[in-house]
């Protein structure tokens, strides 16, 4: 639920404030972005399972992100687009728990309709 809480807070902030991002930024930002959702997606999949623990999503969530950016640094500095391996890893994991939400709240459904 505070992933949820938190994913809302930022999109209204986002929405509200005018920030402008450089384009130079844009591989860094756009991987750190992936890596949140990442563990916003997570955040979900564990709260529905009963076993999220917010020092867990916490980490991971700011830990994710700045591994993005600094790889995606990294391979800019070294001229290869290594930010495109961290965008199939997270893009990939971030279907993975969505397709793992998926099942579980159609579970919950399913249970509540049969009266369980």
């Amino acid at each position: 639920m505070i992933a949820l809480i938190g994913l809302l807070i930022g999109v209204l902030l986002g929405l509200i404030l005018n920030i402008n991002i450089p384009q130079s930024l844009s591989p860094y930002l756009s991987v750190a972005i992936l890596a949140c959702l990442d563990s916003v997606f997570g955040a979900v999949r564990a709260t529905l399972s009963n076993n999220f623990k917010a020092d867990i999503f916490i980490s991971g969530f700011f830990g994710n992100a700045a591994l993005a950016a600094v790889l995606a640094y990294l391979g800019d500095k070294l001229g290869i687009p290594i930010y495109i391996a961290a965008v199939i890893v997270f893009g990939g994991r971030i279907f993975d728990n969505f397709a793992v939400v998926r099942r579980l709240l159609i579970e919950r459904l399913k249970s509540r309709n049969r009266g369980d």
